[in-house]
């Protein structure tokens, strides 16, 4: 008896849980409507759907786990049945919104319907992601799947090309848009650019669908290489699923397919455009040349009294300009845009700037340098606490040579920020000299002396007139001061001449030359005893 009583429970269990099932799906239309209703908003419109989904996966999943140990495969397969069921209506009525939103959005694209397109493709996501998530529960459960699983892979199949191709003629008409829009004035493209800004913002959301949809198929076993190919054409996005080999063997032959394909189509007008762009580079550095010489003599004989470095900079410049002028022609040439190309130019010359900051400050004192003119190349100079010869002058750097040959490069903002001494600046160079006699000589004697060496020197200059005068009284001398003028180029031959002749005449005249002596007095002391 007792047997029987439970067979009877276990009997009105099942039929009181079919009946439940039964009702709930038959209620679904009357569910949706009600949501709906309360689904006028844009802002509830985004949620009621993925939350009367999340509600239904959740009373599945609980009917299962309080049933699992009591119902048998019929009566499991019947609440599957159910729940597709329900999913079902939920996909179909989902699939009629899109539609409406579609037409709708083809005779008057608003903001508004376009969003609604987007949230629909948000919720059939979903939708794919709930049906998987059934069927993996009811296997779970012990219940065969495999129609339904069957189903699933033909539905997203479907709906992954559907996908594919919306993505490429949504990009064709991008295409088609950015070409009329090249066309036309820039005040003009106000409306094609807000229809091309509505047709990306679609476009993303087919692509973002799509991303979701592969691997939804991965998990049921289809092969999605072509979709994921398709995807990283759109997309451009690199994910672990660009590195698997046969994506990466189909990319490779679709670019050379395309690669052959360019070829044989533009190959020889590429070529074409290659040798115009050669042959313009050709005649530019020939006029760079022309320009460089023709700027060189202009610089030579204008009146402006140009320094060799002014000289040196525009001849360089109208070279380099002339060069850039034809690589610009030659870039247009081959089908370049020059607008785009300078405004990047100038983008990135900001942020190197940025970057470069030293440099801009060496560029800007060769500037100044260039400008003030402080020397020229081969003057002798101090400048940055290096004594030596100006060899060669850039806009960021200076070249000098030291006088024992050393090849020093100088940043302008070193020498533009400290003192700069040009010692060659001048036609005339004084020569500082200092003699001295002792006490006991005659100083009239000395004197004359003195100037008969530097009046008889070849290149100590007449005019401005030379000094021979007594300068200090010493502790042990009578120091006479020598000033001959010379020429820069002359300072150091008529300062080595000038000592080495008063040497040998102080000793030829019998005047003594004073030198620092040390007498040393040696005492013997006799120890007496």
């Amino acid at each position: 008896m007792p047997m029987v009583v439970r067979q009877l429970v276990w009997l009105l269990g099942i039929s009181l849980l079919l009946v439940t099932v039964q009702a709930n799906a038959n209620n679904l239309d009357q569910e949706l409507a009600q949501l709906e209703a309360q689904a006028q908003s844009a802002e509830s419109d985004g949620h009621f759907l993925s939350e009367s989904l999340q509600l239904a996966e959740f009373r599945l999943q609980q009917s299962w786990s309080r049933s699992r140990s009591q119902l048998s495969g019929q009566s499991g397969e019947a609440e599957l049945q159910a729940q597709l069921a329900w999913l079902g209506q939920y996909a179909g009525y989902l699939d009629k919104r899109l539609q409406a939103l579609n037409k709708a959005y083809d005779k008057a694209p608003t903001n508004d319907l376009l969003d609604g397109i987007v949230r629909r493709y948000q919720q059939m996501d979903a939708y794919y992601l709930a049906l998987l998530e059934t069927l993996d529960w009811a296997e779970q459960a012990g219940i065969d799947t495999q129609n339904e699983r069957a189903a699933l892979r033909s539905q997203l199949d479907q709906r992954a090309d559907l996908l594919v191709d919306y993505a490429m003629f949504s990009q064709q008409k991008l295409d088609q848009l950015s070409a009329k829009m090249a066309l036309l004035p820039a005040d003009q493209q106000s409306e094609l650019a807000a229809q091309s800004a509505a047709i990306r913002s679609h476009l993303r959301a087919v692509d973002a669908s799509l991303s979701k949809s592969i691997p939804l198929m991965n998990s049921l076993g289809l092969d999605t290489t072509g979709y994921q190919q398709a995807l990283f054409t759109m997309t451009g996005d690199i994910t672990q699923d660009v590195l698997s080999i046969n994506l990466a063997q189909k990319l490779a032959k679709q670019w050379w397919q395309q690669a052959k394909s360019e070829l044989t189509e533009s190959g020889p007008g590429l070529v074409f455009k290659i040798l115009v762009f050669v042959a313009i580079l050709a005649v530019a550095v020939i006029l760079s040349r022309v320009a460089a010489k023709l700027v060189r003599r202009a610089v030579k004989t204008s009146k402006l009294n140009f320094s060799q470095l002014l000289q040196d900079f525009f001849t360089n410049l109208a070279a380099k300009l002339v060069i850039v002028i034809g690589v610009l022609i030659g870039l247009s040439q081959l089908g370049l845009e020059l607008g785009p190309l300078l405004a990047g130019f100038g983008i990135a010359g900001v942020i190197i700037g940025f970057a470069l900051q030293d440099t801009l400050s060496n560029f800007a004192s060769g500037m100044m340098i260039l400008v003030y003119r402080p020397y020229d190349v081969g003057d002798l100079v101090i400048a940055a606490g290096v004594t030596g010869v100006v060899s060669h002058m850039s806009l960021v750097s200076t070249t000098i040579k030291t006088l024992d040959n050393q090849r020093l490069i100088i940043p302008n903002n070193k020498i533009w920020g400290d003192i700069i001494n040009n010692i060659t600046a001048e036609n005339h160079r004084r020569i500082d000299m200092v003699f001295g006699i002792s006490y006991s000589d005659d100083l009239d004697h000395a004197e004359r002396v003195l100037r008969d060496i530097v009046d008889n020197h070849p290149k100590v200059l007449k005019s401005p007139e030379a000094k021979v005068k007594v300068h200090t009284l010493n502790n042990s001398s009578v120091d006479f001061v020598v000033r001959p003028w010379v020429k820069p180029e002359d300072y150091w031959d008529v300062h080595w001449d000038v000592t080495k002749a008063v040497k040998q005449r102080f000793d030829a005249e019998g005047i003594s030359i004073p030198f620092p002596q040390t007498d040393v007095h040696l005492f013997n002391e006799t120890k007496q005893s």
